[in-house]
Protein backbone atom coordinates (compact mmCIF):
# COMPACT_ATOMS: atom_id res chain seq x y z
CA UNK A 1 0.00 0.00 0.00
CA UNK A 2 1.26 3.44 -0.95
CA UNK A 3 0.46 6.74 0.74
CA UNK A 4 -0.26 9.04 -2.20
CA UNK A 5 -0.54 12.81 -2.63
CA UNK A 6 -2.88 13.64 -5.53
CA UNK A 7 -2.21 16.92 -7.35
CA UNK A 8 -4.57 18.11 -10.08
CA UNK A 9 -6.38 21.40 -10.65
CA UNK A 10 -9.62 19.55 -11.50
CA UNK A 11 -11.42 18.41 -8.34
CA UNK A 12 -13.34 15.69 -10.24
CA UNK A 13 -10.00 14.25 -11.42
CA UNK A 14 -8.65 14.23 -7.85
CA UNK A 15 -11.81 12.46 -6.69
CA UNK A 16 -11.60 9.91 -9.53
CA UNK A 17 -7.94 9.15 -8.83
CA UNK A 18 -8.62 8.86 -5.11
CA UNK A 19 -11.38 6.31 -5.74
CA UNK A 20 -9.14 4.31 -8.10
CA UNK A 21 -6.33 4.23 -5.55
CA UNK A 22 -8.48 3.35 -2.55
CA UNK A 23 -10.30 0.54 -4.40
CA UNK A 24 -6.86 -0.96 -5.07
CA UNK A 25 -5.46 -0.80 -1.54
CA UNK A 26 -3.64 2.53 -1.63
CA UNK A 27 -4.29 5.54 0.58
CA UNK A 28 -4.81 9.12 -0.58
CA UNK A 29 -3.08 11.09 2.21
CA UNK A 30 -3.61 14.51 0.67
CA UNK A 31 -4.80 16.53 -2.29
CA UNK A 32 -3.67 19.76 -3.90
CA UNK A 33 -5.12 21.89 -6.71
CA UNK A 34 -1.94 23.64 -7.87
CA UNK A 35 1.84 23.38 -7.66
CA UNK A 36 2.27 25.78 -4.74
CA UNK A 37 -0.24 23.83 -2.66
CA UNK A 38 1.44 20.58 -3.77
CA UNK A 39 4.79 21.61 -2.31
CA UNK A 40 3.15 22.65 0.99
CA UNK A 41 1.16 19.40 1.17
CA UNK A 42 4.27 17.34 0.39
CA UNK A 43 5.98 18.78 3.49
CA UNK A 44 2.83 18.34 5.57
CA UNK A 45 1.76 14.77 4.70
CA UNK A 46 5.09 13.18 3.64
CA UNK A 47 3.60 10.90 0.95
CA UNK A 48 5.40 7.89 -0.48
CA UNK A 49 4.23 8.74 -4.01
CA UNK A 50 3.02 11.96 -5.67
CA UNK A 51 0.66 11.91 -8.66
CA UNK A 52 1.35 15.30 -10.22
CA UNK A 53 -0.56 16.93 -13.07
CA UNK A 54 1.58 18.98 -15.47
CA UNK A 55 -0.83 21.75 -16.45
CA UNK A 56 -2.02 23.74 -13.42
CA UNK A 57 -2.47 27.36 -12.38
CA UNK A 58 -0.04 29.21 -10.09
CA UNK A 59 2.84 26.75 -10.55
CA UNK A 60 2.92 24.00 -13.18
CA UNK A 61 3.82 20.39 -12.47
CA UNK A 62 7.41 20.65 -13.72
CA UNK A 63 8.14 23.56 -11.34
CA UNK A 64 6.40 21.77 -8.45
CA UNK A 65 8.45 18.65 -9.22
CA UNK A 66 11.68 20.68 -9.07
CA UNK A 67 10.70 22.16 -5.68
CA UNK A 68 9.67 18.78 -4.26
CA UNK A 69 12.93 17.19 -5.43
CA UNK A 70 14.89 20.05 -3.80
CA UNK A 71 13.12 19.29 -0.51
CA UNK A 72 13.46 15.53 -0.89
CA UNK A 73 15.78 14.15 -3.59
CA UNK A 74 14.29 10.68 -2.97
CA UNK A 75 10.71 11.82 -3.73
CA UNK A 76 8.78 9.42 -5.97
CA UNK A 77 6.75 11.48 -8.43
CA UNK A 78 4.53 10.22 -11.25
CA UNK A 79 3.58 12.86 -13.82
CA UNK A 80 0.04 12.88 -15.23
CA UNK A 81 -0.33 14.58 -18.58
CA UNK A 82 -2.79 15.01 -21.39
CA UNK A 83 -1.94 13.97 -24.94
CA UNK A 84 0.36 16.39 -26.73
CA UNK A 85 2.48 17.38 -23.74
CA UNK A 86 5.51 15.26 -24.63
CA UNK A 87 7.98 18.15 -24.27
CA UNK A 88 6.83 18.86 -20.72
CA UNK A 89 6.82 15.15 -19.86
CA UNK A 90 10.42 14.90 -21.11
CA UNK A 91 11.33 17.92 -18.98
CA UNK A 92 9.68 16.31 -15.95
CA UNK A 93 11.59 13.05 -16.46
CA UNK A 94 14.84 15.03 -16.73
CA UNK A 95 13.96 16.69 -13.42
CA UNK A 96 13.44 13.42 -11.59
CA UNK A 97 9.92 12.14 -12.27
CA UNK A 98 9.90 8.34 -11.94
CA UNK A 99 7.10 7.64 -14.43
CA UNK A 100 4.30 9.29 -16.37
CA UNK A 101 0.78 8.37 -17.29
CA UNK A 102 -1.31 9.94 -20.03
CA UNK A 103 -4.86 11.12 -19.34
CA UNK A 104 -7.41 9.76 -19.62
CA UNK A 105 -5.82 6.73 -18.03
CA UNK A 106 -7.07 3.30 -17.16
CA UNK A 107 -7.21 2.09 -13.56
CA UNK A 108 -4.75 -0.71 -14.36
CA UNK A 109 -2.16 1.73 -15.76
CA UNK A 110 -2.45 4.02 -12.72
CA UNK A 111 -2.10 1.18 -10.20
CA UNK A 112 0.77 -0.42 -12.16
CA UNK A 113 2.66 2.91 -12.15
CA UNK A 114 2.16 3.41 -8.39
CA UNK A 115 3.18 -0.20 -7.66
CA UNK A 116 6.28 0.06 -9.87
CA UNK A 117 7.42 3.36 -8.38
CA UNK A 118 6.98 2.00 -4.84
CA UNK A 119 9.51 -0.73 -5.65
CA UNK A 120 12.15 1.79 -6.80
Amino acid sequence: MAKVLIVDDASFMRMTIKQMLEKNGHEAVGEAGDGIEAVKKYIEVKPEVVLLDITMPEMNGVEALKRIKELDPAAKVIICSAMGQQAMVAQAIQNGAKDFIVKPFEVDRLIAAVDRVMKM
